[in-house]
């Protein structure tokens, strides 16, 4: 039980980080109208305010990850038939939120703080994605086109989170009906062992009289 807490506490502490960056990805990926200079204006310099955080917070965060990661670690330790479904699929895409995670929003955000959108960060690593259909003819993307990657990557970030959820909640829907039943057995059980001791004490008493 403490294990499911854990995996559930993390995850829904991203989904609610993820959250608060919605506002800022909204008008860049959602609405019908193009976003304007000011709302790209408005997320670069939060992501630029976040990445500038002292290093406790994103010690802080790497904790937690590790927390979930431990806690879906510790439920597959010799696991039923429910947890290697839910909890094996669960770890799946917690997994495949981290690779967003350290692909595309850890790698964006230092391409953001450094400004410099249209050169490598370093050798053979471009910003935040590239575009050009033929091998050769890539090319970094620019300022606008790499924070609305950003903004995309947090959506899949957070659907992927979602689906975890989605997930845990099912095994504990599972759990709890298997629960009902096995309670439900036990007392049709208890009933039938009481009628048939009944049923005996009876035909006991026939045989006296």
């Amino acid at each position: 039980r403490a294990a499911s807490l854990t995996s559930r506490a993390a995850t829904s502490f991203f989904l609610g980080i993820l959250f608060s960056l919605f506002p800022y990805d909204y008008p860049l990926l959602w609405t019908a109208s193009p976003p304007s200079n000011a709302n790209f204006h408005t997320l670069e310099s939060h992501l630029r305010f976040l990445h500038a955080s002292p290093p406790v917070i994103p010690r802080i965060l790497h904790i937690v990850v590790a927390v979930g990661l431990l806690g879906f670690f510790i439920k597959l330790y010799r696991p039923s038939e429910s947890n290697m479904l839910f909890d094996g699929a669960s770890l799946v895409l917690y997994m495949c939120g981290f690779v967003v995670y350290m692909a595309n929003i850890v790698k964006g955000l230092r391409v953001i703080s450094s400004g410099k959108y249209d050169v490598e960060l370093v050798e053979g690593e471009i910003a935040v994605g590239v575009q050009g259909g033929m091998p050769g003819d890539e090319k970094p993307l620019g300022r606008d086109d790499s924070l609305k990657v950003l903004a995309a990557s947090n959506t899949i970030l957070a659907l992927v989170l979602l689906g975890v959820l989605v997930l845990q909640a099912g095994q504990w829907y599972a759990e709890r009906k298997q629960a009902q039943e096995a309670e439900q057995i036990r007392k049709e059980r208890a009933a039938t062992g009481k009628g048939n001791g009944t049923t005996q004490r009876a035909g006991g008493t026939k045989k006296k009289a």
